[in-house]
């Protein structure tokens, strides 16, 4: 039995910090709409690479099934030398115990992320490509971020201290100067679709469903790494459809975020309110196309309108 097209959306905090910068722009904030937008943005790569981790944190050695390896890992050898695509992917048929000689076959027996995400494989004689069945869009504030210019210093000296007649000489001082971009709070939307029929060549089940959008929640909080900031997921609706060739599209357009504080930017969660109403709207219109709505909420986080389907408890 196949999975079902659907639409997602989810959204997250995010706190002292960037989860995606631009390396063109001084690693300061990716912004799509320019400056006199307001709004920042993170790559569809950032939101997978949480996912992966999160993945790989909970399966190390595959899972019980041996099916749930990561592909898209960085992996050395025990002298130091990082994998490349062919011997990654031998070592998971290794791993998994694959006796297929299609590498194809293999990585979408053994690895979540090829069935969810898709790989482009050009090994050897062997060359292959699988667009995935779950496409992130990019994510974008849901209001305008002013990011903040910030330094400090490292108190570990940059050099070994080395003491000459009795005076110290270098590595003495306040150590390293360092500098960053961060964003105080943000507010996040990203929008993503499943589709059915690509699903079915990727060899997708129903369990990789879950595993993404549970990959999804509790992957944006253990991500830990300074620059990236207190993440926070408040947010996840998955929309199924009856029909594989339908969808809604752009469900992301009806949520709005409601900011009950003094300026246009909030500095935290009970300054903020999802408002749904127009989202219940849509799905109410086309109720006769949908097969299932699941959605998970920060219990933290108040919502506007009442939205039909079935809420979740968080992992």
């Amino acid at each position: 039995m196949g999975i079902n097209s659907a639409e997602i959306i989810f959204i997250k905090s995010v706190k002292d910090g960037i989860p995606n910068r631009d390396p063109l722009n001084d690693s300061n904030a990716r912004r799509i709409f320019g400056e006199e937008d307001g709004r920042i943005s993170l790559s569809d790569v950032s939101i997978k690479r949480d996912i992966r981790d999160y993945v790989i944190a909970k399966y190390p050695d595959g899972g019980p099934d041996g099916n749930n390896f990561v592909y898209v890992r960085e992996e050395r050898t025990d002298d130091g030398k990082l994998l490349g695509r062919g011997s990654l992917a031998k070592t998971l048929k290794d791993r998994a115990g694959i006796e297929s000689s299609s590498m194809q076959d293999v990585l979408t027996s053994v690895a979540f992320d090829v069935r969810t995400f898709g790989v482009v494989y050009s090994v050897s004689k062997e060359t292959f490509k699988l667009t995935g069945p779950v496409q992130f869009g990019w994510a974008h504030s849901m209001h305008p971020v002013e990011t903040q210019y910030v330094q400090g210093t490292v108190v570990m000296p940059s050099k070994d201290i080395k003491v000459t007649e009795g005076k110290e000489t270098e590595g003495a001082g306040q150590g390293t100067i360092w500098t960053s971009y961060m964003v105080p709070f943000a507010v996040f939307a990203m929008p993503g679709i499943i589709n059915t029929n690509i699903a079915q060549e990727t060899e997708m089940t129903e369990d990789d469903v879950e595993l993404l959008l549970e990959g999804l929640w509790n992957g944006t909080r253990i991500r830990q790494a300074r620059g990236r900031g207190i993440q926070q997921p408040l947010f996840l609706i998955h929309v199924e459809y009856k029909d594989p060739m339908y969808r809604i599209g752009y469900l992301e357009e009806n949520i709005k975020l409601v900011i009950e504080s003094q300026s246009e930017t909030p500095t935290k969660l009970d300054e903020i309110k999802i408002d749904v109403s127009d989202l219940t709207k849509i799905l109410e219109n086309n109720w006769d196309k949908v097969k299932r709505v699941r959605y998970w909420l920060d219990q933290r986080v108040a919502i506007i309108g009442k939205l039909q389907g079935e809420r979740c408890e968080e992992w």
